[in-house]
């Protein structure tokens, strides 16, 4: 048994291993903002909670599920991704009908496959994407604003993108971190695929793609581009705050309401990881 492996066993509670016959893997959207995370939390409202809460009415199982990427408290989800074990012999697309009648409205189970015991939903990503929706307008908008952060002054998108493509490739980001802790971060090294800052109206979409990201890390970084295209600070400006290195130094840290986890990218499409089966 591999350590991935193992570590999902581990997390499951209360189904002998003997009965963990069949890895599932679910596709899921959620609006986060009435919840602290994604992460399982005691006496506190999260993803994780809601979802294990709904496998067990429906499989009569007390599962542990693990995600591809763990979101912060207000965080919103298009496409995540989480991974359990169970001894269930239910279809698909029974999950997905059963699930999304136990779960509330604000989260919803998508899709729903069968793969592979090798695969993780965890070690197999090659890349996470990211989005954070600013509301560049001097008016606020009541439909917009759980979903959005407003900036009433005038944003350049080409300055912006000026200094989002220096974050391209494999980058010391410490600087983007905003509490820098040793003891849950080995390195501060990540490898950034892409940065790109569109506008469509007034709305500017700031869009991350990597294979993984620090904590706070897109909030920080949108909040420093954000200064970069109202010109409080210059290009050369953003590239020393990169290059110092120093946790902190990057921001402001803005509001997570804006911020959606947009996709988890794999080798191959999900559907795929069932050979075995």
């Amino acid at each position: 048994m591999s350590e991935d492996q193992g570590k999902e066993n581990s997390l499951l509670s209360g189904v002998p291993n003997s009965k963990l016959k069949t890895k599932v893997v679910l596709v899921i959207e959620y609006d986060g903002t009435g919840y602290c995370g994604f992460q399982f939390q005691i006496n506190a409202p999260t993803i994780q909670n809601e979802i294990e809460k709904a496998l067990l009415k429906l499989t009569g199982e007390k599962i542990r599920i693990i995600a591809a990427s763990r979101t912060d408290t207000g965080v919103h989800a298009k496409e995540q991704v989480i991974g359990f074990r169970t001894g269930s012999a239910l279809k698909t697309e029974t999950f997905v009908k059963g699930l999304n009648y136990y779960l509330p409205q604000d989260i919803a189970v998508k899709a729903s496959y069968k793969v592979n015991d090798s695969f993780n939903v965890q070690r197999d990503v090659i890349s996470r994407e990211y989005a954070y929706f600013v509301l560049n307008s001097a008016m606020r908008s009541p439909l917009n604003r759980a979903f959005t952060f407003r900036v009433s002054g005038e944003l350049d998108i080409r300055k912006m993108n000026q200094a989002a493509d220096m974050l391209i490739g494999k980058r010391d980001l410490a600087s983007f971190v905003t509490e820098l802790s040793q003891a849950s971060i080995k390195s501060t090294v990540r490898s950034v695929h892409s940065v790109l800052v569109e506008r469509k109206d007034d709305l500017v979409v700031f869009k991350m793609i990597a294979k993984s990201f620090l904590p706070h890390q897109v909030r920080n970084t949108v909040g420093t581009l954000i200064r970069v295209g109202s010109g409080k600070i210059g290009l050369n400006d953003f590239k020393n705050i990169m290059e110092a290195k120093k946790p902190g130094l990057a921001g402001p840290t803005i509001p997570a309401h804006g911020l959606f986890l947009v996709r988890i990218n794999y080798p191959q499409p999900l559907g795929d990881y069932n050979e075995d089966l």
